[in-house]
Formats: C-alpha cells, sequence, structure tokens
C-alpha cells in the first residue's frame, strides 16, 4: 500500500468535505492519503443522514458558523478546536471496515501517547451503544454524547469521535481530535428546548474530554499531527510520501 500524507490547513466546511471526496475519487488501487486539516470558520457538521433541522441555521448564520453535511454517518459535531485527520483507503484487498477502524485508533493512539506521556491512559472504547435507542433521545443528536466501540477514550470519557463510510471501492474515515473545550458551544446551536440546554451541556461535560484539559497546557497542533503521523507509520509498518500534495 502506497501512502501519501497531505500536512495541516484550514478550510471552509464544504471544502474541507469536498475535499476528502476528491481523494475519494483519486485514489487508486493499492493508495491511501493520511490527511489532516481545522475549519475557518468554525463549522457544525452533520452526518449523512441527519436532518439539518436538528440545528438553529438562523444562529449559526449570526455567529459566523458554518453547517455542512459530512458524507459519513455519524451525529452532529461542533468543528472548533480541534485536529481533524481522514484517511482515505482503497478497499482493493476487502479490508474489514471495522478491522480498519480499530487499527486506525490504535494508530492516533501510539501518536497521542508519543506526544505526552500523561497520555499514556489513552485507551479504545470496548463496547457499542445502542444507537438506536440513544438517537431518541434529546442528546441523540451530539456525536461525542456517545463513545462508539474502537472510539478513543481517557478516564472514560471521549477524546476523538470518528465515522466511516464505504464509498464506491474506497474507504473514508474522519475524525475530530479534541484540543480545546470550544466544542462545548453545539448546545447552543440545536433546536431543542430551553430546558434541555442545561441537561445537554451536563451530558457532554461528564462524557467528554479536550487535550488541553488532560494536560492543562495550550496544544502545539503541528507538533501533535506529527506525533500521529509517527504513530501511523508504527501502526501500519509504513513510510510516506510527503511529495504528493493535493490541494483544492
Amino acid at each position: 500500500m502506497k501512502w501519501s500524507l497531505i500536512e495541516y490547513n484550514s478550510y471552509t466546511g464544504k471544502q474541507n468535505m469536498d475535499f476528502d471526496l476528491q481523494l475519494v475519487n483519486a485514489c487508486k488501487s493499492g493508495e491511501a492519503y493520511l490527511r489532516f486539516y481545522g475549519w475557518e470558520p468554525f463549522c457544525i457538521s452533520l452526518g449523512a443522514n441527519q436532518s439539518i433541522s436538528d440545528i438553529n441555521d438562523i444562529k449559526s448564520l449570526e455567529d459566523n458558523i458554518d453547517i455542512v453535511k459530512r458524507p459519513t454517518g455519524g451525529r452532529a459535531v461542533f468543528h472548533a478546536e480541534e485536529l481533524t485527520y481522514s484517511v482515505v483507503i482503497s478497499n482493493y484487498e476487502n479490508i474489514s471496515g471495522r478491522k480498519l477502524y480499530n487499527q486506525i485508533s490504535q494508530a492516533i493512539v501510539q501518536g497521542l501517547k508519543l506526544y505526552s506521556s500523561s497520555l499514556d491512559e489513552v485507551k479504545l472504547e470496548t463496547v457499542q451503544p445502542n444507537f438506536s435507542a440513544d438517537l431518541k433521545t434529546s442528546s441523540g443528536a451530539l456525536c461525542f454524547a456517545s463513545t462508539a466501540k474502537s472510539e478513543v477514550k481517557f478516564n472514560g470519557k471521549k477524546l476523538i469521535g470518528s465515522a466511516q463510510r464505504k464509498i464506491g471501492d474506497t474507504i473514508l474515515q474522519h475524525g475530530s481530535i479534541l484540543i480545546g473545550k470550544y466544542h462545548k458551544k453545539l448546545v447552543d446551536y440545536l433546536n431543542v428546548e430551553m430546558a434541555e440546554i442545561k441537561n445537554l451541556q451536563e451530558e457532554l461535560e461528564e462524557n467528554t474530554i479536550e487535550l488541553e484539559s488532560i494536560l492543562n497546557e495550550k496544544i502545539d497542533i503541528l507538533k501533535l499531527q506529527e506525533s500521529i503521523i509517527k504513530g501511523f507509520e508504527k501502526s501500519f509498518n509504513i513510510l510516506f510520501n510527503k511529495e504528493l500534495q493535493p490541494t483544492l
């Protein structure tokens, strides 16, 4: 497998999703991409099957917050203080999506541990929640309200949310590595009753954690990127081709 690396840059929500799909379309048999990116302006992304009516689009527009649909599934994420990754990989070997999901998470865990020894307790969730039941609750619209199997957590709290989809002969997976607390403002943009807002805020506080909260320091996003690159190289036993840098 030939792996290419696309290093960190920031784009609008639509540009980011278009870029990932551009890589899906460009990915040939035996190829894979690892891409890192940010969001400018901040953006709320919705899962492919999630209704935009979950979000207060008027308030989002007033606050200069993008809204975009992801090509993958999952639930709403507020992309703010985070490092986002995407993996695009050809499925010519009929790779198991679950196995790949787990291996990507393991690679990121290795990278986090390289970033700081204080992250040695980062681990993967081993239990799959009942998403059908969760979706019927007011927090069902929130990606970070619960942790899926093989997602990354620290001391029982979700640190990274990821989603995956097979598109033709290619697998796309992308996810959000939480750096700061701003993602919790998502509840301010949900179309829910005012009485529910406090409950949802408490739920996010109870179920999520961020790198800056764990380490009690500002995160060097480029150092974090480099640590995760090394985690991927170790986990997948690869060396990245840094010469290929596709742009929008």
